[in-house]
């Protein structure tokens, strides 16, 4: 009898925990997590709608202006956009552009110390431009008004006015713009923007109504149609963001067609977009709680719309007679290694540095990229300090290869009786093993002694090989001769005879892209071509036949790779050919180098097949 009422007692118990668990604890987080998942989807429609809203009016005198079918105006060109609203003007040592009045969006932005080419009268890097023509791509901020409420809040037709003496926004001089909405509420919007590519915004809400408004901030980078991307496996370009724990977030443009909205509640951090050398982000202040979005729309089917968003999940109450603000930052301009440290130093953005795609050895690579802006600051020229850092790094892993091609060179001293020992056991495979282990062990050889030392180093030059691909530093850098621009394929073509051949085989079909072939791409290829040769051939054929033309494979691959990357891979040949000569010299081995190559050009003697 006392065994069941213990029983009974313990499933009363039990029942008691599993619902008391459910109604006090699990009920309510299931619900909050309910509420803010319907918060965040209120806040979102809200701002795409905000978004969406179409200009109510096209400037009258605007040349070339015309409505679209749904109410944009759409520009002839960038300067016709730029001349069709009032602005204010930005002006500072980096920068020069303007904020579009309609909407108080930063729409207009040119990097000032960056061309598009390396010609002295080439026009200056164009980052934002204005919605109504091709590669629209701006940044904006503003308000949602909380679930159920219906706050006449600015949108993207709202025209804002200067508020204040300044009227050009300047590294000393902030500007603040206004907007009343005509009912209780008087919007302000400050930005001010330091000597490089960090602008402050300053949003506040004056209420001199009769009641509390809720509002919640947010802000977005909007971008039309898909840019041009290399798509290289080495370096991200697309919407990108660090966001709390959901650390890094990078998602190519044809992942977002395919994903179309990526949600990402309850986080905090920054987004935007990167390019290879360029790079926009909206930030909130570290550790505010915001609802993040990246997203993709098409509803036309003629213009791709990307975008990456934020809204703050904590409303900003205004009470009546009250003021509220809220302030977030702006990221618009190159991706200058030393200035995005600076920021996220002096403001505490959350790894703010991976805006930079550093890749998967980020621990290697940006050390290498530190030796190799030090050595650059010393020297003056990126293409000798590339060179430099190559001679460096086989310097300190001279070591390794030299245990390598010890390992190397045993192996060669042997090959003869190797050889034997095939031929003579071709047709008992364990007892050729046997044979080859027993040669080994006599010799005191480790087949595998002579890869490791090089497996380890393919990392570190992996990593040289990335920061020569990435590093802003070598754009426009020049090298000698004919070589201005490091990060631009070699402008000389054997198929042209170097100019002399008025035609461009890069226009032929399929195989038009491999016929950019520079004279530094033609080096390179000799130097692969004379690596193999410093050993003999494989006894396999078909071994010896794929390893006969990788070189000239690889020779038309990089033909439109950047000149910095062919020069660093002639150069690290080169050393590679000179290192491996003097080890195997050093340790007995016969390195028969041009006999090597002149059995390249030897007629081969013909095989007769013996008559029946």
């Amino acid at each position: 009898m006392t065994d069941n009422r213990n029983v009974i007692i313990a499933i009363v118990l039990s029942m008691i925990v599993l619902f008391g668990w459910q109604f006090l604890v699990a009920g309510p987080q299931l619900q909050r997590a309910q509420q803010q998942q319907e918060i965040a989807a209120a806040q979102q429609a809200s701002a795409d709608a905000a978004l969406a809203t179409p200009s109510a009016v096209t400037p009258a005198g605007t040349p070339g202006a015309v409505q679209a079918a749904a109410g944009n105006a759409v520009y002839p060109d960038r300067a016709a956009a730029i001349a069709a609203t009032q602005r204010v003007s930005i002006n500072t040592e980096d920068l020069a552009g303007s904020i579009n009045l309609t909407g108080a969006r930063l729409d207009d932005l040119e990097l000032k110390q960056y061309q598009e080419t390396v010609d002295p009268g080439s026009p200056i890097i164009t980052l934002l431009t204005p919605s109504g023509v091709p590669n629209a791509y701006y940044i904006e901020q503003g308000w949602v008004p909380a679930n159920g409420a219906s706050v006449a809040v600015p949108d993207n037709a709202s025209v804002w006015t200067v508020e204040g003496a300044n009227t050009s926004l300047t590294e000393a001089t902030p500007v603040t713009l206004r907007f009343d909405n005509g009912a209780g509420l008087i919007f302000r919007r400050t930005f001010a923007v330091d000597q490089h590519y960090l602008f402050s915004v300053s949003q506040s809400v004056e209420n001199t109504g009769a009641g509390d408004v809720a509002l919640f901030a947010y802000a977005r980078v909007v971008r039309h149609d898909t840019p041009k991307v290399q798509n290289f496996f080495i370096q991200h370009e697309g919407p990108t963001g660090v966001l709390a724990s959901n650390n890094l977030v990078a998602k190519k443009y044809t992942d977002m067609q395919h994903d179309q909205m990526i949600d990402l509640p309850g986080t905090s951090g920054w987004l935007g977009f990167t390019d290879k050398y360029w790079a926009t982000a909206v930030l909130a202040k570290p550790g505010v709680p915001l609802n993040a979005r990246f997203s993709w729309s098409n509803p036309s089917g003629t213009m791709d719309t990307y975008q990456s968003s934020y809204v703050e999940t904590t409303p900003v109450v205004v009470a009546a007679g009250a003021t509220a603000t809220s302030e977030s930052y702006i990221f618009a301009g190159a991706k200058e290694e030393a200035v995005i440290s600076a920021y996220e130093k002096q403001y505490g953005f959350d790894r703010l540095e991976l805006m930079i795609d550093w890749g998967w050895l980020h621990f290697i690579t940006k050390p290498m990229f530190y030796l190799l802006t030090f050595l650059y600051s010393i020297i003056g020229n990126f293409g000798v300090a590339v060179l430099c850092v190559t001679v460096l790094v086989k310097a300190i892993f001279f070591p390794l290869a030299n245990r390598s091609y010890k390992s190397m060179a045993a192996m060669r001293r042997v090959q003869p009786e190797m050889k034997s020992i095939q031929e003579r056991l071709k047709e008992d495979r364990p007892a050729q093993q046997q044979a080859m282990m027993d040669l080994y062990k006599r010799e005191k050889i480790n087949p595998l002694s002579g890869c490791w030392p090089m497996l380890i180093q393919i990392p570190v030059f992996f990593a040289l090989y990335t920061v020569i691909f990435i590093s802003l530093e070598m754009r426009h850098a020049p090298f000698f001769g004919w070589i201005q621009d490091l990060a631009a394929p070699d402008p000389t073509n054997i198929f042209t005879l170097f100019g002399l051949v008025p035609w461009d085989p890069t226009v032929l079909p399929i195989i038009g892209h491999y016929l950019h072939l520079g004279v530094w791409p033609v080096i390179m290829g000799i130097t692969m071509w004379v690596q193999m040769k410093l050993n003999p051939p494989p006894p396999d054929p078909t071994q010896a036949m794929i390893f006969s033309v990788m070189p000239v494979i690889f020779t038309f691959m990089l033909g439109t790779f950047p000149a910095g990357l062919v020069i660093y891979w002639a150069w690290n040949n080169t050393l590679s050919v000179t290192q491996q000569w003097f080890i195997m010299k050093r340790h007995g081995a016969e390195v028969n180098l041009l006999g090597n190559i002149a059995d390249t050009f030897r007629r081969k003697p013909k095989v007769e097949t013996p008559k029946a």
